[in-house]
């Protein structure tokens, strides 16, 4: 029992570093690429609106990828302890379970890069 709380810890605090770590690299992004409009005749409203929705982009940016990657990496660890689980449990079905187990990794990593996709459209077309 005390080792699944200590490995929740762990997953949770795995977690927060991620998501910490993805919002910061979105931002620095951010910071790096600039204003590429150029016009001189925006009034400091408008580009301090401009700012403030380049700063949401990228904190929902680094949020959005920062879970999916979270997620799916709960997710295929859950999968492969069960899936090892389950082979030394039958080792002849281990075919089977190979299978099955290559098939719901493709599915979680295919979650992951439509997060990926996402994050992409949300900076460059929003």
């Amino acid at each position: 029992m005390a080792n699944s709380k200590k490995l929740a810890r762990l997953a949770i605090i795995l977690g927060a570093v991620i998501l910490i770590m993805g919002t910061i690299a979105t931002i620095g992004a951010f910071a790096a690429s600039g204003d590429s409009t150029g016009a001189a005749a925006q009034t400091e409203t408008v580009a301090a609106e401009a700012d403030n929705t380049t700063g949401l982009k990228a904190i929902a940016s680094g949020i959005a990828i920062g879970l999916a990657a979270c997620g799916g990496g709960i997710g295929m660890g859950i999968s492969g302890g069960k899936a090892a689980e389950g082979i030394s449990r039958q080792p002849e079905a281990d075919g089977k379970i190979r299978t099955n187990f290559m098939l719901g990794l493709v599915f979680i990593e295919t979650a992951i890069i439509y997060a990926l996709l996402v994050v992409i459209l949300i900076i460059f077309v929003l």
